[in-house]
């Protein structure tokens, strides 16, 4: 079976998305971000979640199936719809994407991401399964894209009850094993799981990237 995966964004308005957008950075990823060719969406993203998006995009790129012609790896943002994950994006961009929310009441984001979606699920055809890794507590990405996507639209059985960094290290760690996760029907999942305590770390700046 044909299969792709939808990636959910990284923070684009935290701390490590400051030292980007800093007009003073100095590391490559900023620079490249400068520069007139950009820098690839995946990369960027990758650095400003760490963990949980290298290992979403380690095991999205290992699995997917696409069909001819079509993206397998498509990177949820907040203001572009949806991006293939080599998709070069420059420092405009990355400023434009810190100031629109990911919420489901943010209607920018709202209409970007339901249009590319619509478009996608024409491009990639009805018997193509679509794996959702990304938050599945929340209605910000489900509400949106099971209209779309309907019964295609999976997600990892392993995710419920997992926190971000949790779900990053078993994603690499099964693509180390090269096992592929058991997935089941988005409409399965209940709406909204109680919300977790939020927790606190203390992020430090990189010395090179």
């Amino acid at each position: 079976m044909n299969r792709v995966f939808l990636l959910s964004p990284a923070n684009c308005a935290g701390v490590r998305a400051r030292w980007l957008l800093d007009k003073k950075g100095r590391s490559v990823l900023a620079q490249r971000l400068r520069a007139e060719s950009g820098a690839p969406i995946g990369a960027v993203f990758t650095f400003l979640s760490a963990l949980y998006f290298r290992g979403k995009l380690t095991y999205a790129i290992t699995f997917a199936r696409p069909p001819e012609q079509s993206m397998g790896v498509a990177i949820i943002t907040p203001t572009a719809g949806l991006l293939p994950c080599d998709a070069p994006i420059g420092i405009a961009q990355l400023r434009g994407f810190s100031r629109v929310p990911i919420t489901i009441k943010n209607q920018r984001y709202r209409t970007s991401l339901c249009r590319a979606a619509q478009s996608f699920a024409g491009r990639i055809g009805p018997a193509c399964e679509v794996v959702l890794l990304g938050s599945i507590a929340s209605t910000k990405y489900l509400d949106l894209l099971l209209p779309i996507f309907g019964e295609r639209l999976r997600v990892p059985a392993a995710f419920i009850g997992l926190g971000d960094m949790s779900r990053g290290g078993l994603l690499l760690r099964q693509v180390r094993e090269q096992r592929e996760l058991d997935y089941i029907a988005a409409s399965s999942i209940p709406a909204v799981s109680a919300p977790r305590p939020h927790r606190t770390r203390k992020v430090t700046s990189p010395s090179v990237f």
